[in-house]
């Protein structure tokens, strides 16, 4: 069996999915993050050289001084995955820096970018703690080694906490937006579930409609074709052409009916808008027909119909259900003179339907979609069924079907 085609909406990414490439909820799984780390790396390293090389001439770095402050530079490639890491790296790298006197701006761009990729990747708290601890350690070196240098980095102190409230509030706006997106994916999924949950229950309701339909009439037609058979095999010399010609015209009605009932199936198919201009659904007025074309197929039927007027719904899943009843007692009863009967009636709360019939049983065939499709019918509707062998012999089918379905109004009974 081929592979079914996958629709086109299927290929195409979520709406959730575009809007999280978009949003970048984790900045790891960013595209192209280590190239931009290694380009970021690369700016703050140039800044640095050039502050180094044009700002306090008196505190240019010496050699162990440029190898401190571009070491520095290098730990920003990993800032996204392990932030904290970096951040002890910077710190162990530009304490001795500034303890040695260096040029103390220089290396303020890659503090900035350790200590906002720590914000943005660890919690609050977290990053509050550490990033006035990193800042105490070091004004403490710094005011060993220059009081006025360790007052200069007190006061530009602020613009660091500037940026660590700067990457919490870049956190939390990706949490909410991460939040967003998964309850747009969360619906997304419910919409397409309940899609394809209608299509399922469209398809069952297809197959049952179809089969309660089929079954009926084919098997009709097999018991009339042979009865028409056995009156041209039982005495060709003399053939009861009355006979032959009542089968025949008992089989040409039987496949006139089941014709409509189809095209009416299709055409509500076809046109679900349409139901207003015609009503597809059977009821207990038809159930008359079914009884008669029982009897045609050689049964003994007997019908009670004492209700009154019942929800569409139900007096639908009556009809199907007494339908495939019959069929069943005339396909499985196993003998000549078989009688069935048919009793429908209501009280206050509930339709009630039962057929019996003295054949056979369930019989001995293939079991076949009938009692299951009669029970989904019974479902439908909110009622039951039961179906079983009768009290002395035959076959019994009973359901309940409410006369208030899930769906309608309940109205007052006292006005």
């Amino acid at each position: 069996m081929e592979d079914e085609p996958v629709p086109e909406a299927a290929r195409r990414p979520r709406i959730g999915e575009r809007i999280m490439a978009a949003v970048n909820r984790d900045p790891r799984t960013a595209p192209h993050a280590t190239r931009n780390d290694i380009l970021l790396a690369l700016a703050v390293t140039t800044h640095a050289v050039v502050v180094a090389l044009v700002t306090d001439p008196a505190r240019r770095p010496d050699a162990l001084g440029w190898a401190l402050l571009l070491a520095a530079q290098v730990p920003v490639v990993w800032r996204r995955r392990h932030a904290v890491p970096v951040l002890a790296a910077e710190a162990a790298l530009l304490l001795p820096y500034h303890a040695l006197d260096n040029n103390h701006t220089a290396p303020l761009a890659v503090s900035v970018v350790a200590v906002y990729s720590l914000a943005v990747t660890c919690r609050p708290l977290y990053t509050v703690l550490t990033t006035g601890a990193a800042l105490t350690v070091s004004l403490s070196v710094m005011t060993l080694v220059s009081r006025q240098q360790a007052v200069e980095a007190l006061r530009i102190s602020g613009w660091v906490f500037a940026v660590v409230f700067v990457g919490i509030d870049v956190r939390y706006y990706r949490q909410y937006v991460a939040a967003i997106v998964e309850r747009a994916e969360r619906a997304e999924r419910t919409r397409e579930e309940e899609a394809r949950r209608r299509v399922a229950e469209e398809r069952l309701r297809i197959a049952r409609d179809l089969h309660d339909l089929l079954a009926h009439s084919i098997t009709l037609i097999g018991v009339q074709t042979s009865v028409a058979a056995h009156v041209l095999h039982a005495d060709p010399g003399r053939l009861d052409r009355a006979a032959v010609a009542k089968a025949l015209d008992d089989i040409a009605e039987t496949c006139r009916t089941a014709r409509g009932e189809l095209r009416t199936t299709l055409e509500v198919l076809r046109d679900p808008g349409g139901p207003d201009a015609r009503d597809p659904l059977p009821g207990l007025h038809g159930l008359a027909d079914l009884a008669e074309a029982a009897r045609a197929a050689g049964a003994k039927a007997e019908l009670d119909v004492r209700a009154g007027q019942v929800p569409p719904a139900v007096g639908a899943a009556a009809y199907r259900i007494v339908q495939e009843a019959l069929t069943n007692a005339v396909r499985h009863g196993g003998r000549a003179g078989l009688t069935v009967g048919v009793r429908v009636w209501d009280d206050r709360h509930a339709l009630h339907v039962r057929v019996t019939d003295d054949g056979a049983g369930a019989g001995t065939g293939s079991p076949g979609f009938g009692l299951v499709g009669m029970r989904e019918r019974a479902r439908s509707v909110g009622g039951t069924l039961d179906a079983g062998p009768g009290r002395e012999r035959g076959f019994e089918v009973r359901a309940v079907l409410p006369l208030r379905t899930a769906g309608e109004r309940r109205e007052p009974e006292e006005r």
